[in-house]
Formats: structure tokens, sequence, C-alpha cells
């Protein structure tokens, strides 16, 4: 029987293509700063205006693609999860805070946000970290903070859904972990819109063929043998419309393939 897998995240040729080593900010720095207050005991928060852009691979630097080696691949690799991401919000010490109070220390703790916003911790030590934190793959909602500036990259399914998390910053005793009661910020709250990747979507039939929107044009099918294959060969028997959408049939090709879709040179 044959079995076709297709490739959800559509790779588009425009140009030469490029392997990011790096994740892209994806715009410029959001940064709520944290300062410590010692006349009320508690942290203070100093939100910036704007909101954080959500902008999948496939549009924000077409054809590249990062290194299958690099941690974060499989989440934002437009040949695998193909993921929108954003690294714009981040973390910062106010030069205006007053000292912790002694044997304390400082933890950021997600409160509520979509399961599907994710978020990661990038880069540090080890090098090239892709760590899910904030309960992302059951890790933990709070973490502790040094104080230096942190920007946690955070990604979800591309689309034009909007997305809000929301965090505190609070003390707790270094020694016994212990909470400081009343000594947090209170929410800060993050807000994500979200950007489609404008792919046309492969539908199989039984024939066996596929097909997808009459809109989508200027788009080849292309099959390989792996879905990570440095060479595809494209379809060029001609599509038939059947029901209004264009289709080619896959019989001759190999049982076992994986499609995509390239945008036409």
């Amino acid at each position: 029987m044959k079995r076709l897998m297709f490739i959800l995240a559509l790779v588009p040729y425009w140009g030469s293509a490029a392997t990011l080593d790096e994740v892209p900010m994806q715009g410029g720095m959001l940064m709520p700063m944290i300062e410590y207050r010692a006349d009320v005991g508690r942290l203070h928060v100093m939100m910036p205006a704007g909101t954080a852009q959500l902008t999948p691979l496939l549009v924000s630097h077409p054809g590249d693609q990062f290194d299958p080696a690099d941690p974060w691949f499989d989440n934002l690799d437009p040949s695998a999860q193909g993921y929108a991401f954003s690294r714009r919000y981040g973390f910062v010490m106010g030069m205006m805070s007053d000292p912790l109070p002694s044997g304390t220390e400082m933890w950021i703790r997600k409160l509520a946000g979509p399961d599907e916003l994710e978020f990661y911790r990038y880069g540090g030590n080890p090098p090239k970290a892709w760590e899910p934190i904030f309960g992302t793959a059951g890790s933990p909602a709070a973490r502790f903070w040094n104080g230096m500036m942190f920007h946690p990259g955070v990604s979800a399914p591309p689309g034009e859904e909007g997305y809000t998390a929301t965090f505190e910053v609070y003390l707790v005793e270094t020694d016994s972990g212990a909470e400081l009661a009343d000594s947090g910020t209170g929410p800060i709250v993050l807000e994500f819109t979200n950007v489609p990747d404008g792919r046309p979507a492969l539908e199989m039939h039984l024939l066996p063929a596929v097909s997808w929107p009459a809109e989508a044009d200027g788009w080849v099918v292309e099959y390989a043998t792996e879905p990570h294959a440095a060479e595809w060969t494209a379809m060029t028997n001609t599509p038939t419309l059947v029901e209004g959408r264009p289709t080619l049939l896959v019989e001759e090709l190999p049982d076992e393939i994986y499609l995509r879709m390239r945008r036409a040179p």
C-alpha cells in the first residue's frame, strides 16, 4: 500500500537559501523592566509599549533554514514543525532598582497562557540551548532569575490567532526557597500577534492522488523518500481539475514518499 507523508511546512524558492546558525529576534526588543522598591518592600514592573509578532521563518527569511543539528530545528524549521516565533520579549533589571533584601533572590513565574504558546530558554550555557521552560513540555512554571537580561524564545503554530501569557516576578528566601508574601510585581501581560505562512495545503485522495486549492498558483509538488532529503524531485505531469482543485496522480512514485510544495522559481 502506498504511503504518502506530507511535509506540512512547505519550502518556497526565492533566491539563494542560507542556513541560519541562530534564532532571529524577529524585531526590536520589548523589555519589561523590573525594579525592587525598598520603601514598599516589593518588586515593580514598567511595561514597554508594543506587541510581539510571532512570525514563521518561511515569512521572515524566505528560503532559509536552520541546521538540523541545532536544538530548535524540529520546532522552528520550515521542513519540520515550522512554528511562528519571536524573541522580542525579555526581562531586564532597572537601573534605579534598590538592592534586594539580604538572603533573597528573584524568580519568574508563568501564571496563565495557552498550551500551544511555548516558551524556551535560548542560548546561554550550554550554548545553543532550546530548553522548554514556563510549563512547556511539562517543565516547571517558575524559574530562578539572576537579574541579567533574559530573552526566552516563544513559538506557536502559524495562524491569525493572537495569544496572551501572564507572568510575575517575585522574591523567595535563598536558603529555604519560601516565597516572600506580597513581594511580587503583580501580573505582567505579554501579548502576541501571529502570522500565517501562506502555505497551500495538500490533500490526499484514494486514487492515490493529491490536490491543492485552485487559487494557489505558482507552486510545484515535489517528492523525496525521506523528510530532510538534500534533493527533491518535481512532479512534471500536468494536473487535472477534480471538483475545481488541481490534482496529480502519484501512482508511478515509490511506495513510501514525502510530498511538499515549493514556490516555482
